[in-house]
């Protein structure tokens, strides 16, 4: 379902959209570029977060804080869970 949204730009704002859609460049309206604008800041945003989980779990490896993995992955994480509140000692 597509939803429209209006926005106010500066001068130079205007300027840079303009230049970067219609022809001779890589999106045929403005709201091409845009949205492709909107979807490369939403991937970045994606990547951060998953960096931030990836360091974690490096972070758990470092201090002890895994499990093997014996099978039943529900309860694997239950188990974690309950060491998370009481401690991985």
């Amino acid at each position: 379902m597509a939803r429209s949204i209006n926005l106010s730009l500066t001068d130079d704002l205007r300027a840079f959209l303009d230049e970067n859609s219609g022809d001779g460049t890589l999106f045929s309206t403005p709201s091409e570029f845009v949205r492709a604008l909107i979807r490369e800041r939403k991937e970045r945003v994606e990547a951060a977060e998953l960096r931030k989980a990836v360091l974690e779990g490096y972070d758990d490896v470092l201090h002890g804080r895994t499990l093997p993995l014996e099978g039943d992955l529900r309860s694997m994480i239950a188990e974690a869970k309950r060491r998370d509140t009481q401690g991985w000692d």
